[in-house]
């Protein structure tokens, strides 16, 4: 009787001691949910990979002597002769202006001789780096753009690249994952469609979208802008015209006025991220959005970026400057076809 006594005794015991661990691991779990759920809110903090991503993105800051080439390798339409390569440098810093750990934001401004031989800053495009996300926009031809849902398994693990011409105006974007081989962080999409670059957009009319495969890599001298594209011809039956190489060079240097860029930069960008701002209200309804890049009025970027030295040179507020910017961008969109400037001259800036 006293064995089988102790021995209800001790299944007993055993019992409450499982049942107090569980308690215990229950309690630590609620306690440490709250964590758990904010790092991977923030971007799954602690992943090793996910941080390895960011650090090459965010390498892609800094200053530096770029050299830009582009060469056409191959014709596909009979008479059509490739045209001279394109070749050009100049000196450009790329400055992070958004880090919320899973979207990172780098604007590019150039630092370029002006008319008397004086330096003189001009923004040139963005690049915005989501990790995961939900959606992205996509460009269809004819200056016209629609939102796109990514879904969960295209998405995992990935980053989108979105960017943006010098007005903050869309260009194209895509998702891909970056990868670490061999030591080399690289990130390459698939194919993707996007406007005429502007050096060819003044000068022709043969094609009408480049169909590219856009790679960014990090070297020891900086990093690289691998571009192959397809220079496409649409209509009823859409018809390659050439291919194309581009390779644009960021390689590390302090030879040239670097405060030139920064100055221009702390003096505009409360303005350029009201112009950002109106932008992404646009990208937040569903529809087309068709942009006309010039009218009688003038070019869209110009008149933008007008606004934006007359902010610095103190000639605007910033509040008017910003008012007048959307006014001018809403009247160069079309949503589904109509003008979306007609219907919102009255209402608030923000």
């Amino acid at each position: 009787m006293t064995n089988t006594h102790e021995t209800r005794h001790h299944r007993l015991s055993d019992a409450a001691g499982v049942r107090w661990r569980l308690t215990q691991a229950a309690i630590v779990l609620m306690l440490c949910w709250p964590a758990m759920a904010a790092a991977d809110a923030t971007g799954r903090a602690d992943d090793e990979r996910f941080q390895r991503d960011r650090k090459s993105i965010l390498a892609m800051a800094g200053n530096y002597h770029v050299t830009f080439s582009f060469r056409e390798t191959v014709s596909f339409v009979d008479g059509y002769r490739l045209k001279e390569p394109y070749e050009t440098d100049g000196y450009e810093t790329v400055r992070i202006i958004r880090d919320d750990g899973d979207v990172i934001s780098l604007q590019h401004i150039l630092v370029v001789k002006g008319v008397w031989d004086d330096a003189m800053p001009v923004k040139h495009w963005r690049q915005d780096w989501r990790y995961e996300p939900e959606t992205v926009f996509e460009y269809l031809g004819h200056q016209t753009w629609r939102t796109r849902e990514v879904d969960e398994t295209e998405r995992r693990g990935k980053w989108a690249q979105s960017v943006f011409e010098v007005d903050d105006s869309p260009r194209y974007a895509a998702v891909a994952e970056w990868t670490h081989n061999n030591g080399v962080s690289t990130w390459t999409p698939p194919p993707t469609w996007r406007p005429l670059p502007r050096r060819e957009a003044t000068k022709r009319n043969d094609y009408d979208v480049l169909v590219s495969v856009n790679r960014h890599a990090l070297t020891p001298q900086g990093w690289v802008h691998e571009q192959d594209s397809t220079k496409l011809i649409l209509g009823g039956r859409p018809q390659q015209l050439a291919r194309e190489i581009g390779v644009n060079g960021y390689r590390v240097s302090e030879k040239f006025d670097i405060q030139i860029a920064d100055t221009y930069w702390n003096e505009t960008q409360a303005f350029w991220a009201e112009v950002r701002e109106i932008w992404n209200q646009l990208h937040a309804k569903p529809g087309t959005l068709a942009v006309q890049r010039e009218s009688s009025s003038g070019k869209l970027h110009n008149r933008i970026t007008a606004l934006a030295n007359e902010v610095r040179e103190g000639k605007l507020e910033r509040e008017s400057a910003a008012l007048q910017a959307r006014e001018i961008i809403h009247a160069s969109i079309t949503r589904n076809g109509q003008v979306v400037g007609a219907h919102t001259k009255a209402e608030s800036p923000h």
